[in-house]
């Protein structure tokens, strides 16, 4: 190809007349919302409220964005006391914290989520010393991570035991 040609090309688009590139938009379809497929909601249990009653026990912005969440972090009050809570009581035979048990939860979660394909739930595989007062080593358990929408429909994760909805 000649350089004639190529000017010779360009100068065939640029006469193309003005309605050639004419864009017409497409009517509006009305919104469907929600209560259009499913009709009224009976009723809510947002987030927040869950978080309220005690349900889901919220973890601290600070600490989540530490160990590498971007988004807001709850565990269920069973994942929680399974996984998490510990007192003076606990320390019998084993030295544990809270804040220690509650690391070793998101840091596991994190490495689960890198590790899953992709999808909007993960088992999360961890090993933690029951609260019996008795145990010394950890024994191996299952958590799931799911990350859904909150109540603003922002991306929220939620820790729970397999089998809690």
């Amino acid at each position: 190809m000649t350089d004639k040609t190529l000017i010779s090309g360009a100068a065939n688009r640029d006469s193309l007349g003005p309605d050639a590139m004419r864009w017409t938009p497409e009517p509006e379809q009305p919104a469907v919302s929600v209560a259009d497929v499913f009709g009224e909601v009976i009723h809510g249990y947002s987030r927040a409220r869950a978080i309220a009653d005690g349900v889901l026990v919220a973890v601290g912005e600070d600490i989540a964005r530490e160990a590498g969440f971007g988004f807001p972090v709850a565990l269920t009050a069973a994942a929680w006391a399974d996984c998490v809570a510990w007192t003076d009581e606990d320390n019998r035979q084993t030295y544990q914290d809270e804040e220690g048990r509650l690391w070793d939860v998101l840091w596991m979660t994190r490495y689960a989520i890198r590790r899953s394909d992709g999808g909007p739930s993960c088992t999360v595989e961890l090993f933690r010393v029951p609260r019996d007062g008795e145990s010394e080593e950890g024994e191996r358990t299952w958590l799931l991570a799911t990350c859904g929408p909150g109540d603003d429909m922002e991306p929220v994760i939620t820790i729970s035991l397999p089998g809690e909805d």
